[in-house]
This record gives structure tokens, C-alpha cells and sequence, in this order.
């Protein structure tokens, strides 16, 4: 995995996760990369700030983790 998307040691995100995205997260109290397991792909894109690009980075750190976001029911 590219270094640029790994979690740096003073934030529990992977770099480039832009700053919205990031606040989006932190209304459901997300705060950390394991969190967002819980959640579907669809929750997060419905959340104002979340984009294409800052899931495909979540979903490319968690892939490189071994886990995965929630499938729908």
C-alpha cells in the first residue's frame, strides 16, 4: 500500500481524507478507521462532506486491513 494512505501515528485516519469528509465521519462519532465497519458504503456517501474519494481511500485502508464496510441487510 502506497505510504501516502497510511494512518499516520497523530490520527486514527489514513492521510488525504479531506477535512469535510473528516467532520462528516465525526457526526456519526466516528473517530476512528474501525468504526467505519459499521456502517454501509451508501450511509457514509449520504453524509454531507463524504465523497467519492475520501471513501475510496477509507475502503482501500480497510481492504489493506482485512476488513471491509457493513453489507446492506
Amino acid at each position: 500500500m502506497p505510504e501516502a494512505n497510511r494512518v499516520r501515528p497523530e490520527s486514527p485516519f489514513p492521510k488525504g481524507i479531506p477535512q469535510p469528509a473528516l467532520r462528516a465521519l465525526a457526526s456519526l462519532g466516528i473517530t476512528r478507521l474501525d468504526q467505519v465497519t459499521r456502517f454501509t458504503e451508501a450511509r457514509l456517501l449520504g453524509l454531507h462532506g463524504m465523497g467519492p474519494k475520501a471513501l475510496g481511500i477509507i475502503e482501500a485502508e480497510l481492504r489493506a486491513r482485512g476488513k471491509s464496510l457493513a453489507r446492506k441487510p
